[in-house]
């Protein structure tokens, strides 16, 4: 074998080896999983249905954990450091956020800070008590809200797999679609009810589902679900209510419903369950549970609590 021969063989398998690796580089890069971690079990479900098959959504948080007063264990860090991207509500939700994300040695993070460039709204009085206001972190109650969310999620996805762009727009119309049909029912039924008043025996966490629907919101305390009712915000709720002949009071389902039933023996009012959706119970068999079935449950008992025809 001369020597032009040994070259091309030598450049046959150098070029058989370089395919295998460009080959196998390219399959990696089509078969390992987008990791991603959410705060809250609506922003897991955005970012699964977004990312579909193509990655897998974990949520930081275990069900039944009280949000604002979460604290990350050491296992936690180590999941947020392997992850490609975290997906969280804001500081007025998450204050411990900031913290861990300081903590977490992954320079590639891909951080979503969901509230970031939407309009908060904000408790009169607690803004007026605090020199920088208390602003409402309850953002996923707006439907319109969630689809701006979608699409930073997509668009995230699509700066660590830019090849799947176009699936990840696609995911993104999809799931968005939904929250159009469901709102268009939500503004339907909330247009048709003698009262547009929600009676929270709570905090008030569903400002932004009564600002969407032209509803107002009455709570017995603030945003901040560690707060308690005075007697005279006891008494102001109950005069409310009979003043108005509001049916129902509603309370959360994570949270106790025994100033609501107060309420409710006080002046007649039924109450009702909402849920805001957060986090699922920790006992509770969560199969078939989604962000769309929690929303369409709070319709039924605000069209029931509300009048609606």
């Amino acid at each position: 074998m001369n020597k032009k021969q040994i070259f091309i063989l030598f450049l046959s398998i150098a070029c058989f080896v370089m395919g295998i690796g460009i080959s196998s580089s390219f399959q990696s890069k089509q078969t390992v999983p987008i990791k991603m971690m959410t705060s809250i079990f609506p922003l897991k479900e955005f970012a699964h249905a977004v990312v579909g098959d193509w990655g897998e959504v974990e949520l930081l948080l275990p069900p039944g954990a009280e949000i604002h007063a979460w604290q990350p264990k050491p296992s936690d860090l180590v999941k947020l450091s392997s992850a490609d991207v975290f997906v969280y509500i804001g500081a007025e939700l998450e204050p411990w956020a900031d913290d861990i994300l300081r903590s977490v040695k992954n320079p590639n993070l891909h951080v979503v800070e969901a509230s970031k460039g939407l309009f908060l709204i904000g408790h009169e009085e607690e803004v007026e008590k605090h020199k920088n206001g208390i602003r409402d972190p309850h953002i996923w109650l707006d439907f319109t809200n969630d689809k701006k969310i979608i699409d930073r999620i997509a668009e995230v996805l699509s700066q660590i797999d830019p090849d799947r762009r176009a699936v990840f727009q696609e995911n993104a119309d999809i799931y968005k679609q939904k929250l159009d049909a469901l709102d268009d029912v939500y503004r339907k039924v909330l247009d048709q009810c003698d009262q547009k008043t929600i009676v929270l025996g709570g905090h008030a966490a569903f400002g932004y589902l009564a600002r969407r629907y032209n509803l107002s919101q009455i709570s017995l305390y603030g945003l901040s679900p560690d707060s308690k009712p005075t007697p005279r915000q006891l008494i102001d709720v109950i005069d409310f209510i009979k003043e108005r002949e509001i049916g129902a009071i509603f309370f959360e389902i994570n949270v106790s419903s025994k100033l609501a039933r107060v309420i409710a023996e006080e002046t007649g009012a039924k109450t009702l369950v909402l849920n805001p959706g957060a986090s699922l119970p920790r006992k509770q068999d969560h199969s078939g549970i989604t962000f769309l079935s929690i929303m369409k449950k709070n319709l039924e008992s605000l069209k029931n609590g509300l009048g609606c025809h």
